[in-house]
């Protein structure tokens, strides 16, 4: 994939899996939608979850978009990440990522009240600025005619502006 087509990849998707260390124990994953801004994926949390503290403790995260159609097609993008605590951003995000969970953007009518929801949740904004991709491009059989020169390869994480 081109530097565009992973971006392009990036902004037209909505889902994806966060990953993040852990203290104890192995990676933890997260499944959330998301939205991008700029050069940012934008990730709306509680202050008091688990992945805002990873953040915190260590702003290496990886998150791995989904194409969310068969066949399941994904990108990995690794991030280095910051919590951003603005009561307002974390509001604003919110109201958009709800409309993202919705399919439609929600009507102004409804700020009010997600806002609401946000403050009183503690609502934070994770802002992800990708530096690496990973993606290996799927091979899928469908018969068993699919399986004649059906091939596997390894694959090595490109830098995301190359």
């Amino acid at each position: 994939m081109t530097p565009e087509e992973r971006r392009r990849f990036v902004r037209d998707h909505r889902t994806a899996i966060f990953g993040y260390s852990r203290k104890n124990d192995g990676p933890a994953m997260s499944a959330l939608y998301y939205i991008v801004e700029g050069d940012e994926i934008l990730v709306s949390t509680m202050r008091a979850r688990a992945k805002a503290a990873a953040v915190r403790r260590d702003p290496k995260v990886s998150l791995c978009v989904l194409d969310e159609k068969w066949p399941p097609t994904y990108l990995n993008v690794y991030c280095d990440a910051v919590v951003d605590d603005d009561p307002q951003a974390g509001a604003d995000l919110f109201f958009k990522i709800m409309g993202v969970m919705a399919g439609r953007p929600l009507s102004e009518d409804s700020r009010a009240e997600v806002e609401e929801m946000a403050r009183r949740e503690e609502r934070v904004v994770l802002r992800l600025r990708p530096y690496a991709t990973f993606a290996t491009p799927p091979r899928h059989v469908t018969t068993e005619a699919d399986l004649a020169g059906l091939t596997h390869w390894t694959s090595a994480s490109v830098p995301w502006d190359a």
